[in-house]
């Protein structure tokens, strides 16, 4: 065994955490099957969103983990619950009162709103696959619909009729009384109508492999559970599908934890061994509330792609996946300058601390090495002192403080600088709040311009910030940090920013002279 495979084994980085629950489920057997199976779910009533992000991107982490720990080969499958009824038209899909009449009738078998496919559910599936293939995630895709009608789900299907009431009684215990008398863990498709029925059965006939119903107007049906007549009610179908693919892990929301024991019971009722699990908290609001699509109250995938790399929604999903985040605007220039501290600091690791290092979990053991000589934070303050309109604009302040970084040389640099302009254009820009300067600030800053009129010690980031360091104690800032707060308030219009003489030494000694001097005349203000 290698060292490296060595220090994954004791890592602590929750990937490999996982991976090691994974690998003690083969420690006496390989697995029959051949190969380790990872899943993800997906339900495509929906466009995809950032929790399917979240899901399929931990699972790849804990996949990639357990690659390096074991030799036994992995699958990841992507399963579409597309045989499922549409319950409600979307509020964000064109042609509504088409789609009405196909309420209860499986996504496969509703026509496709936008006219491109061959069914509403065929149009969600393609917008997945385009998400996923988009990431770069290596996945494969299960329709549901192909599942159950081209019969691979047929012979747990007719487990569930011989084991139907071992089923039932799992169902039953979670249900209150008055739903216990129309539950059926079967939910037939009418062979007329098409529609997936909610009825209770009148019979199931373990020897055939049938059921007996009435539909809705009263008339009797006999139907076999077999070749898609027939689905199964979501949570046992979570339970068989465990039972059917022999899936090994799959990781869900907070919201589904207390089911967990039902997805367990079924899959272990119908003669499979039940997975290993990961729950996730979800994800919060400027408020603190639950993200929720319906009600679009949190950020969606193209929302922060809009201005910031995917790398950094990574490494935002990678941190501590069982504590609840807050996840809104403000959070996005955090992740992006973490991201690249991690990057930066990988080179000089050793494999322990590499192995724990986010980035290793985010590019699979082969980060890049960073390039952005300036902080995303810091290309912001420059947009708002620089007025910048596009990246152009900041990029002749950063070759005067880098002059060998170029927008060729340094593409993350110059993706983050065009990220940077629209960020501040649509979030800080609207938020500015400009103050004028107490007589204690201004002479202080009156103070803090001259020295830098008479500067010469060049664009030394940390000589820059011992002066105004320097200048905030010859004032009796007590705390200093007053100091700084007050030189973000009155010359960013900000209550916070970045470490100062970092960003006199991007934005220029000559040009924040200026700045002092134009807040000192209120002309910022104004």
């Amino acid at each position: 065994m290698s060292s490296l495979r060595d220090a994954a084994m004791n890592s602590k980085a929750w990937p490999f955490e996982e991976a090691r629950r994974v690998l003690k489920r083969y420690e006496k057997t390989p697995p029959a099957k051949g190969h380790v199976l990872f899943e993800t779910g997906y339900g495509p009533s929906g466009l995809p969103h950032i929790g399917t992000f979240g899901e399929v991107q931990r699972t790849t982490m804990i996949r990639r983990a357990f690659e390096l720990i074991s030799d036994i080969p992995t699958r990841l499958v992507c399963f579409s619950d597309d045989l499922d009824g549409m319950r409600k038209v979307p509020d964000n899909v064109p042609n509504p009162g088409m789609l009405r009449e196909h309420l209860q009738r499986p996504l496969t078998s509703v026509p496709d709103p936008f006219g491109e496919f061959d069914s509403f559910g065929d149009h969600n599936n393609a917008m997945l696959r385009r998400f996923l293939d988009t990431f770069g995630f290596e996945y494969e895709f299960i329709s549901a619909t192909d599942f159950y009608r081209s019969g691979r789900f047929d012979e747990v299907l007719l487990r569930c009729c011989e084991r139907y009431d071992a089923i039932m009684a799992i169902m039953m215990a979670s249900l209150r009384e008055e739903r216990q008398q129309t539950y059926s863990c079967f939910l037939p498709i009418h062979p007329e109508t098409g529609r997936v029925l909610y009825v209770p059965m009148k019979h199931v006939d373990a020897l055939r492999g049938e059921i007996t119903f009435d539909d809705e107007t009263g008339r009797e049906w006999t139907l076999p559970v077999t070749g898609g007549r027939v689905k199964l009610q979501w949570k046992p179908d979570f339970g068989a599908r465990w039972a059917a693919l022999g899936v090994d892990f799959e990781m869900y929301g907070k919201d589904h934890s207390t089911n967990t024991p039902i997805y367990d019971g079924i899959c272990k009722a119908l003669g499979g061994r039940a997975p290993e699990h990961f729950t996730y908290e979800l994800f919060l609001d400027e408020a603190g509330q639950k993200i929720s699509k319906s009600k679009g109250n949190g950020l969606t995938i193209d929302e922060w792609l809009t201005y910031a790399s995917t790398e950094s929604l990574g490494y935002f999903m990678y941190q501590k996946p069982k504590t609840a985040k807050r996840m809104w605007w403000d959070v996005i220039p955090k992740a992006v300058d973490e991201y690249h501290q991690q990057l930066r600091a990988f080179a000089d690791q050793d494999e322990a601390a590499r192995l724990a290092n986010p980035v290793w979990h985010i590019h699979g053991g082969q980060p890049p090495a960073s390039d952005m000589v300036v902080s995303f934070a810091m290309l912001l303050n420059l947009a708002s002192v620089a007025g910048a309109r596009d990246k152009s604009g900041l990029w002749g302040f950063i070759r005067r403080y880098a002059p060998e970084a170029t927008p060729e040389g340094n593409p993350q640099l110059d993706q983050a600088a065009e990220f940077a302009v629209r960020y501040f254009r649509d979030f800080v820009a609207p938020t500015r709040v400009f103050r004028a300067p107490t007589e204690t600030e201004r002479a202080a800053m009156a103070d803090l311009a001259g020295r830098l009129a008479a500067w010469d010690g060049g664009l030394d980031a940390e000589a820059l910030q011992s002066m105004v360091f320097a200048v905030g104690k010859a004032h009796g800032f007590e705390p200093l940090r007053d100091w700084f707060t007050a030189l973000y308030e009155v010359l960013l219009g900000a209550s916070q920013g970045p470490r100062f003489g970092g960003f006199i030494a991007l934005y220029g000694v000559e040009e924040t002279a200026r700045l002092i001097e134009r807040a000192l005349k209120g002309e910022v203000v104004a």
